[in-house]
């Protein structure tokens, strides 16, 4: 149970590292994500039934997420509509493309050979070294996308994009680019929990922005004053910790239908931590 947990928070992580490049990086939150998630599993289900190689099939997935961020960004950068509604608007596009895959609300991967059935273990350790090598690979290429000078550029815009644009930075291209690579991560772990779960559904995207977001925030509050490497880190641990915590709740005997409203209490109080952590020290040096 331990080691099955671990190794489906560790895909979860990837949503959550997703997560991280609009939400922390470019300061929005991009509901594209409830679309594009569930869209990355639905190609990759279809294409796996159809007889795809499970890595082509993978990727496919992930431009099919990239492409619900492109049209996110163009609704945003181009249309000028606000990323909150342009991100609904796809959302709920998303559905419609989904059923059109499928061909039917839901499909599963009976008998069918996924990323997982590639290696020659046991199944419950081929999921955590899958986990564990695609949350790896994920990082990795952030931080190599992140140092570059196009990198820099991205955090640039989203530190500042008035100063951004005095530099001679395209900052809707930028915010064009987050949104592609943001929801093309989004897509791939959408994938590869498909893979693992051995379905996809139109509507496994419902709340899991929430819980990418707590996964992210806990991250930040167990740890601060982290270099880029060491946040990814921490969502990673962060995304761990919530999947404990849920199955501390599950252990509870408490209805599974209710998580949702569990996730979303996780989230509140961890986003509520950090001004009543400043409120107590404030407190406490007054009375000093």
């Amino acid at each position: 149970m331990i080691v099955s947990t671990i190794s489906q928070a560790l895909l979860w992580a990837i949503l959550s590292l997703g997560i991280f490049m609009t939400f922390r990086i470019l300061n929005f939150p991009d509901m594209t994500t409830e679309g594009s998630f569930p869209l990355g599993g639905a190609v990759a289900v279809t294409l796996l039934t159809q007889g795809v190689h499970p890595v082509l099939a993978t990727g496919a997935a992930v431009l099919a997420g990239c492409l619900a961020g492109l049209v996110t960004g163009l609704l945003y950068t181009k249309g000028k509509i606000p990323t909150i509604l342009a991100g609904i608007l796809v959302m709920s596009s998303c559905h419609s493309v989904m059923l059109f895959i499928m061909g039917r609300a839901n499909l599963g991967l009976l008998n069918t050979t996924t990323l997982q059935d590639l290696l020659p273990f046991s199944d419950t350790l081929n999921q955590l070294i899958l986990g564990l090598g695609a949350v790896i690979l994920v990082i990795l290429a952030m931080l190599f996308f992140l140092y570059t000078r196009l990198g820099q550029a991205y955090i640039a815009t989203g530190d500042n994009s008035d100063m951004a644009r005095s530099f001679g930075i395209n900052t809707s291209r930028m915010e064009l680019l987050g949104l592609v690579l943001s929801n093309g991560i989004i897509a791939l772990a959408g994938a590869l929990i498909a893979q693992q779960e051995g379905y996809a559904d139109v509507s496994r995207g419902i709340g899991v922005i929430v819980v990418g977001l707590a996964s992210l925030i806990i991250g930040e509050v167990l740890f601060d004053n982290l270099t880029m490497a060491e946040r990814f880190i921490a969502i990673v641990v962060g995304a761990i910790f919530y999947q404990f915590l849920i199955l501390g709740v599950i252990s509870l005997g408490i209805n599974t239908s209710y998580l949702r409203i569990f996730s979303a209490i996780i989230l509140a109080i961890c986003l509520m931590v950090p001004e009543l952590k400043n409120k107590l020290l404030k407190g406490a040096s007054l009375t000093k």
